[in-house]
């Protein structure tokens, strides 16, 4: 999974935890672990996403790396998780080159509260029709502003950018504090 691969790429460099949020099982969290990063699962049952609650109570059951990154990811829906403010610095977004361009339109919230867009699954682009230029222009249509970054788990294209934006993140956030 590409935060699998981000954390392979950023953790001898930036320490890093990891909050996973699905409505059942450890698997994601499990994976992360492997990686030598913390990582907690949080499991909403039938709710479909995390809350700032649930992810107080997490960060109360996690170390958390000072001057590093916390990543939160949420349960994979672009409708719930919207909606909710979990403290996070920044919120980014997939939206998969496997999905329609008409993502952004479809789930406007998700994509207007969102600091940046990472246009998935590019590695796939050779085998799909798929017209990523329309998916960024319907996301900045709900976004103008919107970081957009193009990725793939495989790490090329695109996750040495993705991997670059949080080192840069990081910085200004660590300048800031």
């Amino acid at each position: 999974t590409l935060l699998v691969e981000t954390i392979k790429s950023l953790k001898d460099r930036v320490p890093i935890a990891v909050i996973e949020g699905d409505q059942q099982t450890s698997n994601d969290a499990a994976r992360i672990r492997e990686t030598g990063v913390p990582a907690l699962q949080v499991n909403t049952g039938k709710g479909c996403h995390l809350d700032a609650d649930m992810v107080a109570t997490a960060i109360d059951h996690i170390a958390l790396p000072r001057g590093g990154i916390l990543f939160i990811e949420n349960v994979g829906n672009l409708v719930c998780p919207a909606s909710f403010d979990l403290g996070e610095a920044r919120r980014v977004v997939l939206a998969s080159v496997t999905e329609g361009e008409d993502k952004p339109l479809k789930y406007p919230e998700m994509f207007s509260t969102a600091d940046a867009m990472i246009v998935s699954k590019m590695d796939l682009l050779p085998h799909l029709t798929f017209d990523v230029e329309a998916l960024i222009a319907n996301a900045r249509k709900v976004r103008p502003r919107l970081d957009v970054l193009r990725a793939s788990a495989t790490g090329a294209p695109g996750l040495a950018a993705w991997v670059q934006w949080l080192e840069g993140l990081n910085g200004q956030l660590r300048t800031a504090a």
